[in-house]
């Protein structure tokens, strides 16, 4: 263990903040989260060696106390002690394993209700967006078909005036022919 890494206490773990996420899709920082597991774990690992040399103080206690029989069990005072410090860092260990489950359940839930509730909105505004899209398509369609048949008759309108000036143009043109071919015969 590092010099600089102590124990945590449960006072550590209920008052853990991490730093809020940037996005749902990244969530906590995950090197912060490896340095507090890092703790945690190396927590637990004390306190199961702990255990276990208490266990095993225990053990050689409890059959030096049955070597000896007659022997009051007052007199050795630091067994019960260890004891009671075993079950409270066991105990300790314990709640801090509980709450470390709860905060990532609870950070879980939160997000696949964020994640739900973002793809619900993604999905009304793409909905939206498709709505409009398609609306302005037709109101383009119609005006475009509208000014289509504006133009036809547009053309329609400057071919028969087309038609029209060419026959008047003919119509002159041979009145012109005519009375030229008269007046250089008469002459």
């Amino acid at each position: 263990m590092p010099l600089d890494m102590q124990l945590l206490t449960d006072h550590d773990v209920i008052n853990m903040r991490f730093k809020d996420p940037v996005s749902v899709q990244t969530g906590y920082d995950q090197d912060e989260v490896d340095d507090f597991l890092d703790r945690v774990a190396e927590t637990i690992k004390q306190l199961t060696e702990e255990n276990e040399a208490l266990t095993n103080k225990l053990k050689i206690a409890e059959a030096r106390a049955s070597e000896n029989a007659g022997a009051s069990t007052a007199s050795m005072p630091t067994v019960p002690a260890a004891g009671s410090q075993q079950g409270s860092a066991a105990s300790e260990a314990a709640g801090v394993l509980v709450f470390a489950q709860q905060v990532y359940d609870e950070q879980v839930t939160k997000g696949e209700e964020e994640s739900s509730r973002l793809i619900a909105a993604a999905q009304v505004k793409s909905k939206e967006i498709i709505n409009e899209a398609e609306t302005k398509r037709t109101q383009t369609l119609a005006k475009l078909e509208q000014e289509k048949s504006h133009l036809e008759k547009e053309i329609a309108r400057l071919d028969a005036f087309e038609n029209d000036y060419r026959t008047r143009l003919k119509s002159y043109l041979e009145q012109l022919l005519t009375s030229v071919e008269s007046n250089s015969q008469s002459n």
